[in-house]
């Protein structure tokens, strides 16, 4: 896999790293909320663009539009072979992106499992799902479901033996991320898999935030959901894995596209840049984990030492049980607000938690399901990168935090 820190950069390569009016450097260190586009995934844009099939509709019958279906399904072949877990190019339906991808699944398992047998009528949900999770629950109440919530760990993770207690003949889906969005914890999802299956019910994870930074095992999932911009694909890309024996219920309608499960004429140029930039992150996958998961371990030595202020939401390995590109930490006593402020006014962008709640005033509500106490959760910070990082401005950055918590402080 070819780094981008090895190479020149290409003009608008990376918007998100601006030069300020006195020649300081702009870093972008928000990764998890939407990754700088890949060249990658520029590159098979331009290759579409140039192509005899742009624009043509790959449901159409004449040559432009067979053209165009064989590169949507060459697209699909690529994300079934690197999204692994036996899942086949007919298994993938493209859609806009994470929050789609969980209504879609959410939504549709649950009503076709329950379409199936009548009396599964119970939908269990992480309590530390993305907010397009769990903001599901009045919905699928509306729709007849019971919706419980499974906490994790005070380490962040959804233990099998927590989702067992809630396990039933009752239950049509059980819906658990692959890897949390604010703290990077890894979930057991083979396990948790097996736990759901051996009563019956379906299983879905959003691997929005794990597909492309670490190997998943995907085999026992019915669905899986992954999304472009988490990997440097553009925004408004996606996919959703479903099995084709597993029922599902559209949720909107029109001419059949993507077995009907997803009707509307398909993003061609879209798909190719998703299927480029998994390729491009899938790749090598192995050797980048560690280059990354190092240099967040360096990170968090740089700022969570005593004194400083700064403390870890979890002390789970990172690369080994959290994504090795999320560092997530917590100020006692200082809002997030105030530190993305102060740090974005030195040149450095990250978040508080996640950057889709931003405008909540409220404590993470993962970090809350952890049980960690509101007043600590306030403070909450999420840096997250890639292979791109410059090590060294992750090192200005950590100074920079430092500084800022103790003149907030």
């Amino acid at each position: 896999m070819r780094h981008a820190g090895h190479r020149p950069k290409k003009p608008g390569v990376s918007a998100m790293e601006r030069v300020a009016p006195e020649a300081t450097k702009r870093v972008y260190l928000d990764y998890a909320a939407s990754a700088p586009v890949r060249v990658e995934a520029m590159e098979a844009e331009r290759a579409y663009e140039a192509s005899t099939y742009a624009g043509a509709n790959p449901n159409s019958l004449h040559t432009a539009g067979r053209e165009a279906a064989r590169a949507l399904d060459g697209a699909r072949r690529d994300l079934a072979r690197l999204l692994g877990g036996r899942f086949r190019p007919a298994d993938i339906v493209f859609t806009s992106g994470g929050t789609e991808n969980n209504n879609l699944a959410i939504l549709g398992l649950a009503e076709g499992a329950r379409g199936r047998d009548r009396g599964r009528t119970k939908v269990v949900l992480s309590a530390i799902e993305h907010d397009s999770g769990l903001d599901m629950a009045p919905t699928l109440r509306d729709r007849g479901f019971e919706v419980v919530l499974v906490a994790p760990s005070r380490e962040g993770a959804v233990e099998p033996e927590a989702l067992e207690r809630m396990l039933g003949r009752d239950v049509a889906l059980v819906s658990v991320m692959a890897a949390n969005n604010e703290t990077g914890v890894l979930q057991p999802i083979g396990e948790l898999a097996r736990a759901s299956h051996a009563c019956g019910a379906l299983f879905y994870t959003d691997a929005a935030q794990g597909f492309g930074k670490v190997p998943l095992d995907v085999s026992g999932c019915d669905a899986v959901g992954i999304v472009g911009h988490k990997i440097g694909a553009p925004v408004g890309t996606g996919a959703l894995a479903v099995r084709g024996r597993v029922p599902l219920r559209p949720q909107t309608f029109g001419g059949g596209q993507e077995r009907g499960i997803r009707p509307g004429t398909q993003d061609v140029r879209g798909a190719l840049a998703l299927a480029a930039a998994a390729r491009a992150c899938c790749e090598g996958l192995e050797r980048t984990r560690e280059e990354v998961a190092a240099l967040a371990r360096a990170l968090y030595a740089r700022v969570c030492f005593e004194g400083s202020g700064i403390v870890p939401t979890t002390t789970c390995d990172v690369g080994e049980d959290r994504l090795p590109g999320m560092v997530s930490v917590m100020v006692p006593g200082v809002d997030s607000e105030s530190l993305v402020l102060q740090l974005d006014a030195a040149g450095f962008e990250v978040s508080a938690a996640s950057a889709c709640a931003s405008g909540s005033l409220d404590a993470s509500h993962v970090l809350m399901a952890m049980g960690i106490p509101r007043d600590q959760a306030l403070g909450s910070l999420r840096v997250s990168f890639d292979e791109r990082v410059d090590g060294r401005d992750l090192e200005r950055f950590a100074d920079a935090l430092v500084s800022v918590v103790r003149r907030l402080r």
